[in-house]
């Protein structure tokens, strides 16, 4: 997922973590214009656009032939006549069971204390993960977010999701103010993607 605001080198990043096998994008950038989004898009190289989902500004779906769209607090309802993948944000049990009929996968938030400049703290303790997955709440359609990174994906896949969407375990690799290029950044994601293998 991307950070919530837009810098200089994130085209060439997101560019980069595709080329070592990102296999889904979210956009991610609440209250900003939509033409940051259009600008960044552009910038982005047009086979990889079709692993791209957007949270905001659902238009760009078609114009830019995104993979497809997120529904969340935010935008929570589908555009009239949409066709295509849809993903959701879920933060309980119920919400999860609700929406993962209509959505080709939900993302499930937070699963651990999360390490983002947010600093989410879970109400799921291990147990009730693995309940939840005894229960077939948790599956292959529920993506888990929320402080993964690689002393913890493993336990993502051990307890039944399907997935894992990566916050701070990349993003806090790189300050935008400050480093001077993105290779502990792509080291980091080669390192994750090789663990789960």
């Amino acid at each position: 997922m991307t950070t919530p605001y837009f810098f200089v080198e994130e085209h060439q990043i997101l560019t980069a973590l595709f080329d070592e096998g990102l296999e889904l994008l979210h956009l991610r950038k609440p209250n900003t214009e939509p033409v940051y989004s259009e600008r960044l898009l552009s910038l982005i190289p047009e086979n990889y656009r079709r692993r791209i989902i957007v949270h905001d500004h659902f238009y760009l779906k078609n114009e830019y032939k995104l993979k497809g769209i997120h529904l969340n607090s935010r935008n929570p309802e589908l555009p009239n006549n949409y066709k295509g993948h849809i993903s959701c944000s879920c933060h309980t049990a119920e919400e999860v069971m609700a929406r993962k009929k209509m959505c080709d996968y939900v993302i499930f938030s937070p699963i651990n204390n999360d390490a983002s400049p947010n600093g989410y703290t879970t109400p799921f303790t291990p147990a009730m993960l693995k309940s939840l997955a005894g229960r077939k709440v948790i599956d292959r359609k529920v993506m888990a977010l929320g402080g993964i990174d690689l002393d913890n994906i493993r336990a993502v896949e051990e307890a039944g999701f399907g997935g894992a969407i990566l916050l701070g375990a990349i993003w806090n690799r790189f300050n935008i103010h400050t480093t001077q290029d993105f290779k502990e950044l792509i080291n980091h994601f080669r390192k994750i993607k090789k663990s789960i293998g």
